[in-house]
């Protein structure tokens, strides 16, 4: 299991957009669907899948976040045959945010928002080499504009088996406010992400449409990375916090995965009411709604 993983929230799409982005990239599936019945939205379907051999979550549960352009997916692509089919299909029922052409640093490159609204950045270049094919890129815009070297120094800091592959920062004459990031790659824990500031009039920033995982074996570290992260006090919720940069993270025990992949609909709901309550995951408290006691 990877420490950290991109989930993904639709209102009712969860299944039918994973299996779309599932047939778009080799080594790609759904893993598992998961349905939890009672929470404040209904039925709600967990989806565990892979892309490009990369795991990835999504859930349905209800219109309360949109996608924006704030995180977007980076793919690479080695030859233009492949970059163009993908553009082709995530295009459609989509729009383009910047026109599929040829650009001074890449043969081929494209942004987008698909028909369910994600983001997707597409690159065919030699420019654009990345140890994985697909990696989140952040976006820091209006109050946070600037504040991605910041960000980035900081989340190296917290997460273990991290580091700065490269900073680029914008010059006098570039399209953005110097010394901003015009680029950034990290890694934290074994994964890698990209960064970028943007001080342009958007009207966006990050949300949890697009939330971090963060998957921990023991309550010491739950409680470590939520002291490290959570800065706003009324996002705390379900597992869920917000950094103070606005971006999302979920702290979640491992061991809550296999409780809601145990086929037990009646210890499945024990859980869900459970965690329903809580702010910070309590492992303790969740075993024992588990089983029961």
């Amino acid at each position: 299991m990877s420490k950290i993983i991109t989930h993904l929230w639709f209102d009712k799409e969860a299944k039918e957009a994973t299996n779309f982005y599932a047939s778009l990239f080799p080594d790609s599936k759904v893993e598992n669907v998961t349905t939890l019945p009672g929470t404040p939205s209904g039925d709600t379907d967990i989806v565990t899948f892979k892309l490009a051999g990369q795991s990835f979550m999504a859930i349905s549960a209800g219109p309360y976040f949109k996608f924006n352009p704030s995180i977007s997916l980076f793919v690479t692509f080695d030859n233009e045959a492949e970059i163009e089919e993908v553009w082709n299909k995530l295009i459609d029922g989509g729009s383009a945010l910047m026109a599929y052409d040829t650009y001074p640093w890449a043969q081929k490159y494209g942004w987008l928002q698909d028909k369910y609204g994600l983001s997707w950045q597409l690159s065919f270049s030699e420019n654009h080499q990345t140890e994985k094919k697909i990696t989140p890129l952040l976006m820091f815009t209006q109050g946070v504009a600037g504040k991605a070297k910041e960000a980035i120094e900081n989340y190296t800091s917290i997460f273990p088996n991290s580091k700065i592959d490269m900073m680029v920062l914008y010059e006098k004459d570039d399209s953005d406010t110097e010394g901003f990031i015009k680029h950034a790659r990290f890694v934290l824990d074994g994964e890698h992400f990209m960064a970028m500031d943007s001080s342009l009039g958007h009207d966006f920033v990050f949300n949890e449409a697009i939330s971090f995982i963060v998957n921990c074996e023991t309550q010491a570290e739950i409680d470590f990375y939520w002291e490290k992260l959570s800065a706003v006090p009324e996002a705390e919720q379900c597992g869920w916090l917000k950094d103070k940069y606005g971006v999302s993270w979920q702290i979640v025990p491992t061991a809550m995965d296999k409780m809601m992949r145990s086929g037990d609909k009646e210890a499945m709901a024990r859980v869900t009411q459970a965690f329903l309550l809580m702010k910070k995951f309590d492992i303790t408290k969740l075993e024992a709604a588990f089983a029961g006691e």
